[in-house]
């Protein structure tokens, strides 16, 4: 681990040497911290940034993008070319649901709107779906917290056998030849949906996505570094959790946490910044988080809801 750090920071030049002055004088431990505090700052993040496409957002872990626009009854395929750019793919035209709107509850022939993951694929479906299906995760987080219903949103086929109306009852539902080309060409666990209705999809502000992946690495910082009311201040009042805990549980919940001062060791991985459709100054922040202290482990996807706040950022749902 040292020797792979040491030819790292080579590679860093200037910024380097003011690493190896602090390792001469303090060790190891003070190195970490000053690499964590470059993390929360915005030029990093431009570097990063400003290379990547962020015609939907900043993606890390999605290489195809299906966009859902509702008004022009459109499934769009746009994946990655080898210099990481999004490239139309394909376009379907799609069947949505009868009502316009997002979707509320169950039963409203409503299609949501929204950020989804296809959570599975079916291959034994009902004629009427046509040869195979795609499970969605709505409801997802937000949908939760705004206490919408219903379940079974697919992205199916059309009827093998029999006809069928011009909308669905809430699903997206393309031409079967398109449905096995798709199932052919999207990877599931690195395939995002966006649904959206009465708003183009705008390339994404990445000056923004700069504030908010520093930001999001403050809040990491304080969390890693037992800040306790820093770490706090990164929530919004109206904070929920999908068990029902809200922000005073929660901060009773973290006190006892950081009051162990414990050393932690906390990793993001494929991250993911994107505009939620149709709801301006809010977004989806998700990444693999590696999580280490002496008495709990956990390698797993964390979700956060975050909304502008002015000139900052806030947490209101976490999963």
């Amino acid at each position: 681990m040292k020797k792979a750090l040491f030819f790292l920071l080579i590679a860093y030049g200037a910024f380097a040497n003011s690493i190896v002055d602090i390792y001469r004088h303090r060790g190891l431990g003070p190195i970490e911290k000053e690499l964590d505090t470059k993390l929360t700052q915005e030029a990093y993040w431009k570097r990063v940034i400003d290379k990547a496409d962020t015609k939907f957002g900043y993606m890390e872990k999605y290489n195809s993008v299906l966009v859902c626009d509702k008004n022009s009854s459109s499934l769009t395929l746009f994946q990655k070319d080898d210099n990481a750019a999004f490239q139309l793919k394909n376009k379907y035209h799609a069947y949505t649901g009868k009502n316009r709107g997002e979707k509320q509850n169950e039963g409203d022939l409503k299609t949501p709107v929204g950020i989804y993951r296809l959570t599975k694929k079916l291959s034994k479906v009902d004629t009427f779906y046509g040869p195979l299906a795609f499970v969605t995760s709505y409801p997802n987080l937000y949908d939760r917290y705004q206490n919408k219903k219903g379940h079974g949103i697919w992205i199916h086929g059309l009827p093998l056998n029999q006809r069928r109306d011009a909308f669905t009852k809430g699903c997206i539902a393309i031409n079967n030849d398109g449905l096995e080309c798709l199932s052919q060409e999207i990877e599931l666990p690195r395939t995002v949906l966006l649904i959206f209705e009465n708003k183009k999809i705008s390339k994404s502000d990445k000056n923004e996505l700069v504030k908010l992946a520093a930001w999001l690495y403050k809040w990491r910082y304080a969390w890693k570094y037992n800040d306790l009311e820093d770490y706090l201040s990164f929530y919004a009042p109206d904070f929920k959790k999908p068990n029902g805990m809200d922000i005073e549980a929660f901060r009773r919940y973290k006190t006892a946490v950081f009051s162990r001062k414990q050393k932690k060791s906390i990793i993001f991985d494929d991250l993911n910044i994107i505009p939620y459709p149709n709801h301006p100054g809010i977004f989806q922040i998700t990444f693999y988080e590696h999580y280490r202290a002496s008495n709990y482990r956990f390698n797993g996807p964390k979700e956060l809801l975050v909304r502008k706040d002015g000139n900052s950022y806030k947490i209101f749902g976490e999963n």
